[in-house]
């Protein structure tokens, strides 16, 4: 049992909690406890009873489980290695970690960013303040990077992941995007540029993104930036080399690496050098290869396992682009009732066009004095062009003539013609591939891990998580670095969802950001005259965020910062 015991040091009383034991048939003090002074225990024992006068709410869930996956793979050093600066403030890795989070939970712009870092628990764990996160401070250590720093950071980054968390190399996805900025024209950088935007904006100047990521978790592995206008055939050129230069580097792990590339890459050239140094699966057009579709379905057989339900195949070999590879046209029960859907929605849609157009003509020739320019016979075909777009315009039978000065649009849909063009075409892709050695389901299975890169490139348009907007940089070397912690963002999201999925937790990377992202820690704050250290306290939560802070320690994390 512990008692009080005063001490009188060089004239002064001082008070210690003291338990005493018997050592070798001794009293001793076994252990003590100082407690203060007289008035220093009076007034500690006041202030026990003191409230908190106010509360502050900070959001830690997602953002402690983004630094900790940071932590883990050593993002910040990785990143002060290839650029490093005077020890002043906070790094360049802190930085661009900081810049990545924010991407991830709730993207921001840099006049924005401080004002968020403070109402996170990331000011507790980083050196970092809010005033070092002012736009000019940002801009200057974006500064320390340029192309070739990045490509050298996201190499060893890949270096790092592989090895430490032992990621499936065997098939690898590359495909491309855009996205729109607001860039003025007169602007000079030769990264934005108008081209074909993939979100319909081709007035805007857009800015081209190579991924390429695991098919597992779509981990990134390897990206770059590229002028909007460049068409991704000639991209993919440009990149096969970085993509074999990186092929060697993780070679020691994987020596069976497969990339998965979408249709729009292909080149004779493109397709030779990457079949010389890399297996590969690919995609056609089908129009380009009618002797493949008239192949008929009888021909066909049905793959096995429970994924390909409605899923039948036709394998061979077939000469593309100058050389033999294994081909596999696959029909796609599911995909021909979705083309189907689409196909009814877009006939629909040209058959209201067409009786909009006629009803115009008509109502002009019934007034007395028709008002505005007169059609003709070649104005009303281009207006019947652009509503029948390919291939409506094969399903369409169409006349515009002239009679007795009217102009006359007749038309009716011709369904021979549609049947024949939903059974050449609907529920149908062509494959091609160097891995011949390959199952036909190991092919088809291959190339649907397309779709794994496709939703991140959602991710990535979505403007509350994981987003690249808002972009408010104007120059070539800032949408890189720009870019750079994009592809950080969506990084550590993946690892976190990976490292989540394989303790039994498998969620979509929204629904765990989400989900944490409802996880706060409440700072309890006492008045001064209670001589009380702050208090920090994790908000109330569901059942999913009890599993995922369990998961995760998220508890350590908040031990940490407190």
């Amino acid at each position: 049992m512990a008692t009080i015991v005063k001490k009188n040091i060089k004239g002064h009383a001082y008070y210690y909690a003291v338990q005493t034991g018997w050592v070798e048939g001794r009293s001793r003090v076994i252990w003590q406890k100082y407690l203060g002074k007289a008035e220093d225990i009076v007034t500690k024992l006041e202030g026990l009873g003191a409230e908190p006068y106010k509360a502050r709410v900070f959001f830690f869930g997602a953002v402690a489980a983004l630094y900790q996956v940071a932590a883990d793979l050593g993002v910040v050093a990785i990143i002060d290695q290839f650029a490093p600066k005077r020890n002043q403030g906070p790094s360049v890795g802190e930085y661009m970690l900081i810049a990545a989070i924010n991407r991830a939970v709730a993207p921001k712009s840099k006049r924005q960013i401080g004002e968020w870092y403070a109402g996170t628990s990331l000011s507790r764990w980083l050196k970092a303040r809010p005033e070092h996160l002012s736009s000019q401070r940002f801009w200057d250590h974006m500064s320390y990077l340029d192309a070739e720093q990045i490509r050298r950071i996201e190499a060893e980054l890949t270096r790092v992941m592989v090895e430490r968390y032992s990621l499936d190399l065997r098939s690898l996805v590359y495909d491309t995007t855009n996205f729109f900025t607001w860039i003025d024209t007169a602007t000079e950088a030769e990264l934005p540029q108008r081209g074909h935007n993939k979100q319909k904006r081709n007035d805007l100047r857009q800015v081209g993104l190579a991924l390429m990521v695991t098919m597992d978790f779509a981990i990134p592995l390897f990206h770059q930036v590229y002028p909007g206008n460049r068409p991704d055939v000639t991209q993919f050129d440009s990149v096969v080399d970085e993509l074999v230069e990186r092929y060697k580097t993780l070679a020691g792990e994987c020596l069976d690496v497969t990339v998965i590339l979408d249709k729009g890459n292909n080149s004779r050239d493109n397709v030779a050098r990457l079949s010389e140094a890399l297996g590969f699966v690919g995609s056609l057009v089908p129009s380009q290869h009618p002797d493949l579709l008239a192949v008929p379905r009888s021909e066909f057989r049905p793959l096995e396992g429970p994924e390909f339900g409605g899923v039948l195949a036709y394998r061979t070999r077939k000469e593309v682009f100058g050389r033999l590879f294994t081909v596999v046209v696959t029909y796609n029960e599911a995909l021909y009732l979705g083309q189907m859907q689409g196909l009814v929605l877009a006939l629909r849609k040209a058959n209201q066009g067409l009786r909009e157009l006629k009803r115009r003509l008509e109502e002009r020739y019934s007034r007395s004095k028709p008002r505005g320019k007169p059609p003709t016979v070649a104005t009303v075909r281009a207006q019947v062009r652009k509503i029948l777009r390919k291939p409506l315009d094969q399903m369409v039978k169409w006349q515009v003539r002239e009679e007795g000065g009217r102009i006359l649009l007749e038309y009716e849909i011709d369904h021979d013609a549609r049947d024949a063009y939903v059974e050449k075409y609907f529920g149908k892709n062509i494959l091609f591939t160097n891995r011949k050695e390959w199952t036909t389901e190991q092919i088809v299975l291959g190339y649907r891990g397309q779709g794994c890169i496709e939703a991140s490139i959602k991710t990535m348009k979505d403007h509350h998580f994981i987003g690249w907007s808002p972009m408010y940089h104007w120059t070539d070397q800032k949408i890189r670095v720009h870019a750079f912690y994009c592809v950080l963002a969506l990084m550590l999201t993946s690892l976190l969802r990976r490292r989540l999925a394989l303790a039994g937790l498998d969620m979509s990377t929204a629904a765990i950001l989400e989900q944490l992202g409802g996880i706060y820690e409440v700072a309890h704050i006492y008045p001064p005259q209670a001589r009380r250290k702050d208090t920090f306290t994790l908000s109330e939560m569901n059942e999913v965020q009890r599993k995922l802070a369990q998961t995760l320690n998220l508890e350590a994390m908040h031990r940490l910062a407190g």
